[in-house]
């Protein structure tokens, strides 16, 4: 399926790695340019070199710094000639008991996590919409459906986020100019953050990690961790021209673990 976005520009945050890097990949695959963001300079301009590898029509610029500094998220505008796709990802905040927790900690995880992602929809979406075209898929968490009590800071910033986008999304003025922004929700995906979190609760528990793995699984009809690729390969199709009729929308993909109808 030819997705109809070849020689559009997007920004896709945290790409160096994980569900950012596969998102980086089937776009550039689908012929997208890129301005990619991640902290670490060194394994961004490896990852740009090798989204370059993928399609040499496309091009790859990369902007290394945190993405919920204004000054790096200028320069991340700057570096885009044009905003036709805009991937928000950000790492989550640390998991915890909120006793521990301090003003200072809740501030820095809404800041990450909804009011980043919310001050670039904010510097993009106009002119998406006078352009007649624009694609918002903002990476959340599975846990916004299902919360997970280890995970409050993120469960209560990335929440905020997401009510902050139904009513946005539905803003005739961007609903109608072919500007979609949409949730996509990660369940369980073998990345490096989800390796670090079973490492932790098999140091905490005092079981192998294999055990700790298998019992993971186990809650997840699919069997299986999902990937990134095929989490990024959902995300360019949200990103296509066939999916201007799907906005406001939290699409969970997660093997069928999470048990409810709605």
């Amino acid at each position: 399926m030819d997705l109809g976005i070849a020689g559009h520009w997007a920004i896709v945050g945290a790409a160096s790695r994980g569900l950012g890097r596969g998102c980086a990949r089937a776009l550039a695959k689908e012929g997208v340019n890129l301005v990619i963001n991640a902290r670490d300079a060194d394994v961004l301009a490896a990852t740009a070199q090798e989204l370059q590898s993928l399609n040499g029509d496309i091009e790859v610029r990369s902007v290394a710094g945190d993405i919920g500094n204004e000054a790096v998220r200028s320069a991340i505008l700057t570096a885009c000639p044009q905003v036709d796709i805009l991937v928000n990802n950000n790492g989550g905040p640390p998991p915890g008991d909120f006793r521990d927790w301090t003003r200072g900690d809740w501030h820095e995880a809404v800041d990450a996590n909804m009011i980043t992602p919310i001050e670039l929809i904010k510097a993009t979406v106009d002119a998406m919409a006078s352009r007649g075209f624009g694609r918002v898929v903002n990476i959340t968490s599975g846990a916004v459906k299902a919360p997970i009590d280890t995970l409050g800071l993120s469960n209560g910033a990335r929440s905020g986020l997401t009510g902050f986008v139904a009513g946005l999304a539905r803003q005739p003025q961007l609903a109608s100019n072919n500007v979609t922004i949409n949730n996509l929700l990660p369940g369980a995906f073998d990345t490096e953050r989800l390796r670090s979190g079973l490492d932790a609760a098999s140091k905490a528990s005092g079981q192998a990690v294999s055990l700790i793995r298998e019992q993971r699984l186990q809650g997840i009809p699919a069997r299986r961790f999902g990937n990134a690729d095929e989490f990024g390969a959902f995300c360019a199709f949200l990103c296509s021209k066939h999916a201007s009729y799907l906005t406001g929308q939290n699409i969970l993909l997660d093997g069928g673990g999470y048990p409810g109808t709605f």
